[in-house]
């Protein structure tokens, strides 16, 4: 797994073993990061929620293209491990990749200042979508995201919940 494109275009990101983690392949993030640059018309600034990090394999990408931060959250062991190994080959200091050891559902960022403007939500698929969609409310009430984010959620197919 490599990041594609921006500053780390070309540099190597491990991934957890096992079956908790699902890192996005190269190709759908070529998509998704293309789709997103044009939305958003780049990246310069950014401020990045990564709710279920795994590798951090996103926000990466989006650091690596002019984000400014990524807040980074991750619960399990080895996906943390991963994680923390990835933002020290990068180079990443603390203020740049934040790190955040905790379940993000229970105890979401609502105070985070600024907004967070690009949302990323890709977690294992034993959550509940309305468990998902629900913390991403909490967050848009408590105006821990801007006016203009744009939240990614890749969930199980058959979910049939929706994001207004």
């Amino acid at each position: 797994m490599r990041i594609i494109a921006g500053e780390f275009r070309g540099r190597v990101l491990k991934a957890p073993k096992g079956s908790n983690t699902r890192p996005t392949t190269d190709r759908v993030r070529e998509a998704l990061f293309s789709a997103l640059a044009s939305a958003r018309g780049g990246f310069d600034g950014a401020i990045v929620l990564d709710a279920f990090a795994g590798s951090g394999a996103l926000s990466f990408e989006a650091l690596s293209r002019g984000a400014a931060t990524a807040h980074l959250f991750e619960r399990d062991r080895a996906a943390l491990a991963a994680l923390e190994g990835n933002v020290r080959a990068l180079g990443l200091s603390a203020n740049v990749a934040r790190v955040h050891r905790r379940d993000v559902l229970k105890n979401p960022p609502i105070s985070a200042r600024p907004p967070f403007d690009l949302v990323f939500l890709d977690p294992p698929y034993v959550f509940d979508a309305a468990d998902v969609l629900g913390m991403v409310a909490q967050l848009a009430a408590a105006g821990a995201l801007a006016d203009d984010a744009l939240v990614v959620y890749e969930h199980a197919a058959p979910s049939g919940d929706s994001v207004d």
